[in-house]
């Protein structure tokens, strides 16, 4: 009887190829894992290079709240900031002095109120300019980029990004050695920290510390002046308010970040040798202003015959401010600038005691609100439907008045701009920026 034939060689044949083509098949699978993911990463990069250079800026949105998603943004998309040659060409030529021993200035908030104004003082003297704002949408942002324009025909350059942002401010302090800062930028207003409180601490407290934690690192380390605000006096009840009296007790959650911005710069003074002043700013005003600021809507809300209020405080005392024109406190923040010392620091270690200072900037006369709206009243030729209320629980307080003794010491820091003088220049400049001149009946709006 024949044997079977042997398959144990056929079976063991079959069973490798089945092996190998396994073998081979997980093999491309992996490969086409590798390819699709490679793809998906180009991809999403592509998408996001898209979105940060023609997506609209959100700061555009009327949300007041919507700045913290524009910060966001800037976060994702710093590292496009700094790419181009010819970006980093606009930053220095505009930070370029033209004149002997000129100074090389960062302005950050340069598209604010005092940042604009002291942003074109700072250029026409010859000092080179940089500006940095992020354009927030605190308060209308048409009226900051309408200010940024106004600076770049004057050739300041305004980078648009944020105080977080460590990248792009690294970055700015390697292509620059600038000499001082005159740090602007920040969170204002008292009533709106009951609405978003977050977004003091982000801009106040953190992007201070970012800001400084920077200028440490610098080589030469810049000077730095910087607005504190004469909020920080708080439910002080001394008068004129003086650097001396104490400022533990403040009354909102924008005026605890100003103090907290002050013993912050007391330690970076005290470790790391940096020369700081802080100036207390009280009411400023003018062309260019901000909004939110009472003038600025009397004046809109005269015009249009809607009602104003006027508070009161709770005795029944009038409300009283210590208006400061713009033109004084730009006298005065350059003169800070002009006597801040240099200093200490190289490489993030002080190497002797620091410049460290504190100033008020005001006008050194209480005007009541009352006495506002009469001037107002006077210039637009329109009587002001008055609603008198008692003053609201929400930080504001009901008197101000700066003792300016010490600025004027230091550095010649004297006020010459009456109320009524520096309202007819903001009424001049309000009837032309909003094109209403005809609206203004029979009024001097002559500066």
């Amino acid at each position: 009887m024949a044997s079977p034939p042997d398959t144990s060689k056929t079976t063991k044949l079959e069973r490798y190829n089945s092996y190998i083509r396994r073998v081979n098949t997980t093999k491309l699978l992996a490969a086409s894992s590798k390819l699709l993911f490679r793809v998906t990463l180009l991809a999403a990069l592509i998408l996001i290079f898209f979105f940060t250079f023609n997506h609209p800026p959100l700061s555009d949105h009327p949300n007041p709240t919507s700045h913290h998603l524009h910060t966001t943004s800037h976060l994702l998309s710093s590292a496009f900031y700094g790419n181009g040659a010819a970006w980093e060409k606009e930053v220095r030529r505009s930070s370029t002095p033209r004149r002997p021993n000129g100074f090389s200035v960062l302005v950050t908030g340069a598209g604010g109120f005092v940042g604009t104004h002291c942003s074109l003082a700072l250029k026409k003297r010859g000092d080179g300019v940089l500006g940095l704002d992020n354009f927030n949408s605190y308060y209308d942002p048409s009226l900051k980029r309408a200010r940024q324009n106004l600076l770049k025909q004057h050739e300041i350059f305004i980078v648009e990004g944020d105080l977080n942002d460590n990248e792009l401010l690294t970055k700015l302090f390697d292509i620059v050695p600038f000499t001082h800062i005159l740090h602007l930028a920040a969170q204002a207003g008292v009533r709106y920290a009951m609405e978003n409180p977050q977004s003091y601490v982000s801009s106040n407290i953190a992007g201070f510390v970012n800001l400084l934690e920077v200028a440490k690192a610098a080589d030469p380390q810049p000077a730095i002046v910087w607005a504190s605000s004469s909020s920080v006096y708080g439910l002080n009840t001394d008068n004129p308010f003086s650097e001396s009296h104490r400022t533990d007790q403040p009354a909102s959650l924008y005026a605890a970040t100003k103090k907290a911005g002050e013993e912050i710069a007391h330690t970076y003074n005290h470790i790391y040798g940096l020369s700081i002043t802080g100036l207390r700013f009280f009411t400023v005003y003018g062309p260019w202003g901000r909004p939110d600021m009472a003038y600025f809507f009397f004046t809109k809300d005269i015009l249009q015959g809607k009602p104003i209020n006027i508070y009161q405080t709770h005795d029944n005392k009038e409300v009283a401010r210590d208006f400061t024109f713009i033109d004084d406190v730009v006298k005065g923040c350059l003169g800070s600038l002009d006597t801040a010392e240099k200093s200490t620091g190289k490489g993030g270690k002080k190497r002797g005691p620091a410049q460290l200072r504190i100033y008020n900037l005001g006008n050194t006369s209480p005007v009541t609100v009352g006495k506002l709206v009469s001037i107002l009243e006077s210039l637009l030729n329109v009587k002001a439907k008055k609603h008198v209320i008692k003053m609201p629980r929400n930080g504001d307080v009901p008197f101000t008045h700066a003792n300016v003794s010490l600025a004027y010491r230091d550095f010649g820091y004297k006020p010459t701009t009456d109320l009524s003088t520096g309202l007819r220049k903001f009424v001049k400049w309000y009837v032309s920026y909003y094109g209403i001149q005809s609206r203004v009946k029979g009024s001097d709006t002559s500066a």
